[in-house]
């Protein structure tokens, strides 16, 4: 698997990923949560509407608000099975492996680090 920064970078050249960003209320949200609690939404939301090999709504899975995990999935191209497929060549025809959970998550929340500072 591509290293965070790396497939961080490759996302920031596209137009629609890059049009992704934390607003100022969802920075607040992080702030009275706590960046472990983002983390443990983040897991949550990666196990239950990602994970899976079939997602009866992939693709429309995702919001594009209400939550700072959600923006962060649209701008990583982890928000859907095939955005997934796109981006990272993991096929939607499995359910993700525990390791790919980890790199996943791993990854949303350097992103949402990055958007704080």
């Amino acid at each position: 698997m591509e290293n965070n920064s790396r497939i961080l970078e490759r996302l920031s050249h596209s137009k629609f990923r890059n049009s992704f960003h934390l607003k100022q209320k969802d920075k607040e949200y992080i702030k009275v949560k706590g960046i472990d609690i983002i983390k443990s939404h983040a897991y949550d939301f990666i196990n239950n509407r990602i994970k899976p090999s079939f997602i009866e709504n992939d693709g429309k899975q995702t919001p594009y608000k209400g939550h700072p995990v959600f923006i962060a999935e649209h701008a990583t191209a982890t928000c859907c099975r095939g955005c997934i497929e796109k981006w990272y060549n993991i096929p939607k025809n499995r359910d993700l492996t525990l390791e790919e959970v980890d790199y996943f998550v791993s990854i949303i929340m350097d992103w949402i680090r990055k958007e704080l500072d």
